[in-house]
């Protein structure tokens, strides 16, 4: 049974085979830890005894291989030269456009050489019986998400945002274009939304607080978690082991753990024949 949902204007059934649910995870603007979130939130799932896939969506600035500590020159099996096995690591299905390019080499395409690369990342990798698959989705509201809204049956997505006010004016349009195509948000995560100094245990929002809460209440969706702004998180991430694989019984585990079972409740509390997406010229 592969995930489904129905085009307005076509009345097409798209299928992907061997994915029940597709979760995206996006931000309105990098540099907010999206990846990070995407990363640890994919291998939380996991821990809580589903099979999980990633997908790394940024074709520019693809992370995911680095952060779940592939090698350099990983490659995905081929099958008959149409499709791919995912990448295994820490126990999830990967796939990302680090498998296919070197790691140094620029991707200079333009706008649907971009999205005809996602689709085929998506659709020729032979996912094996998920329940979940994450896709790590590049910043912005560009040819990507809009190929994601109008080629993939999403069951919901995940915006990452931090407390500060620039970050939430963007968060909200990255809300508002899932709204556009009908996809449910799923919920928040505040990333980065305190600090506490490593010498003198004094702990402060950096970035603002009540950021996350505060734009979760005005598009009546829930705040999924807050995570604080620590060095071991950037450090596990960068070295290949992020935090809840790292430390899977720390509180950045227990936290990303609770966001997983509420992305489960989100999306069985969804309509099981998937969003409805329409689109007007």
């Amino acid at each position: 049974m592969g995930a489904k949902s129905w085009c307005d204007r076509c009345k097409e059934r798209f299928v992907i085979e061997g994915i029940k649910h597709i979760v995206a995870v996006a931000s309105g603007k990098g540099g907010v830890g999206k990846s990070t979130v995407t990363a640890n939130l994919a291998l939380a799932m996991a821990a809580e005894g589903y099979r999980v896939g990633l997908l790394d969506a940024d074709i520019y600035g693809p992370s995911q291989a680095r952060m779940l500590g592939l090698p350099e020159n990983t490659r995905p099996e081929v099958i008959d030269e149409k499709s791919m096995k995912p990448v295994m690591a820490h126990g999830i299905q990967a796939m990302s456009m680090a498998f296919m390019v070197d790691i140094n080499q620029p991707m200079v395409w333009r706008g649907p050489m971009v999205s005809g690369a996602f689709q085929q990342l998506l659709n020729q990798t032979l996912w094996d019986d998920l329940d979940f698959l994450f896709i790590d989705m590049p910043p912005g509201t560009g040819d990507i998400q809009l190929t994601l809204a109008q080629k993939v049956p999403v069951d919901g997505a995940v915006i990452v945002t931090t407390p500060q006010d620039i970050a939430l004016l963007d968060a909200r349009k990255g809300i508002e274009m899932f709204r556009k195509v009908n996809v449910p948000v799923l919920g928040v995560v505040e990333n980065m939304s305190l600090h506490t100094c490593s010498n003198c245990g004094h702990s402060e929002p950096i970035f603002g607080a009540g950021g996350g809460e505060r734009i979760a209440e005005q598009y009546d969706t829930q705040l999924l978690g807050q995570l604080p702004l620590q060095l071991s998180i950037r450090e596990q991430a960068d070295g290949g082991k992020p935090s809840v694989v790292a430390e899977p019984d720390g509180e950045v585990a227990a936290t990303f753990r609770a966001m997983a079972r509420a992305v489960v409740s989100g999306v069985a509390g969804q309509d099981t024949g998937g969003p409805s997406i329409s689109f007007s010229d």
